[in-house]
């Protein structure tokens, strides 16, 4: 999964739940972004790179999500 489709995909489930989901730009370095989940946040690098299993595991649990969630 990429950057931006995991981006598109938290953003629908939190629209589906009605939280407020935000991803800022200017909070990271180089390429990486932050992106909000209510009050929870996480750092998502390069929207065009794939990220790998381990990264997309601990960004989802940092959201307090699971990858049923997102649709994985």
């Amino acid at each position: 999964m990429r950057g931006g489709e995991f981006i598109d995909r938290v953003k629908r489930f939190g629209r589906s739940r009605g939280v407020a989901v935000v991803l800022d730009q200017t909070r990271g370095k180089g390429s990486h972004a932050t992106l909000y989940y209510g009050a929870r946040r996480t750092v998502v690098k390069d929207r065009r790179k794939e990220i790998g299993s381990g990264l997309l595991n601990a960004m989802l649990s940092q959201l307090g999500l699971t990858k049923k969630d997102i649709g994985l």
